[in-house]
């Protein structure tokens, strides 16, 4: 019995030296893998901080560059109205060009019609004319205008075979394209005047607006301007009964 029990409490003696020394080898052992453990989580957690600091920087790159982006499109914008307008003010100067070359061949093509009437026509000669004044910048009849025209219309009544050339101006004031198209209005005035009063023949009269070309007198005063706003009527006969009658008035025009 003795030694039965002297047995049992050598072998639970080994047991207990073993499981001590069982203990010491697992702490020696997992020990590195812990401070490894630990050191890989020190080391994340400082990768976290970086990749949020990396990301904040991103962030604001990326901020910056859409603040760059808006402000380059809105120059861009800016820049492309720029331009249009700059086209559309070139295309305005075109088209005003382009009238005034256009009016400018219409009365170049109604002088050489007229001039081919009269050079035509050897027997036609001139009977009578009239010199209408006209107001500055305007292109109504005045009463004294409207009696010369009509003692003209009086005259030629009778004839048989005549035209009437009708002539409008103006002096230099204002730009060549506007006083062409003002002269055209006076020259349009007398001609109505002379259809609708009298009754003449349209296809009788021939009118052209000239601006301020062929002035009457070169001084530059008001007295001179004034006797270039005119519209110069001329009444051309075949017929030798025709009574002569010439008017040369002058008055204040454009």
């Amino acid at each position: 019995m003795k030694a039965l029990i002297a047995t049992t409490c050598l072998v639970t003696g080994a047991l207990l030296a073993s499981g001590c020394a069982t203990k010491k080898y697992v702490r020696n052992t997992t020990a590195p893998i812990q401070a490894k453990v630990d050191q890989v989580g020190d080391q994340t957690t400082r990768n976290g901080q970086q990749i949020e600091e990396t990301r904040g920087q991103v962030k604001q790159v990326d901020e910056r560059a859409q603040s760059g982006i808006s402000a380059a499109q809105e120059r861009a914008s800016t820049a492309d109205q720029n331009a249009k307008l700059a086209d559309q003010h070139a295309g305005d100067a075109m088209n005003k060009a382009s009238q005034a070359g256009q009016l400018a061949q219409q009365n170049q093509r109604a002088v050489d019609a007229l001039r081919g009437v009269i050079a035509g026509i050897d027997d036609y000669k001139l009977q009578t004319s009239a010199s209408v004044p006209f107001g500055f910048d305007k292109s109504a009849l005045s009463e004294d205008a409207q009696a010369d025209l009509d003692k003209l219309a009086e005259a030629v009544k009778a004839d048989k075979r005549f035209f009437i050339a009708v002539e409008g101006f103006t002096d230099k004031t204002g730009s060549k394209t506007y006083n062409e198209a003002l002269s055209r209005r006076r020259a349009d005035a007398v001609v109505q005047y002379l259809v609708a009063k009298h009754d003449l023949p349209i296809y009788r009269i021939h009118m052209i607006g000239l601006g301020e070309e062929k002035p009457v007198d070169t001084a530059n005063t008001r007295e001179g301007r004034a006797r270039n706003r005119r519209v110069e009527v001329k009444v051309f006969s075949a017929d030798q009964s025709g009574s002569a009658l010439s008017a040369d008035n002058s008055g204040t025009n454009r």
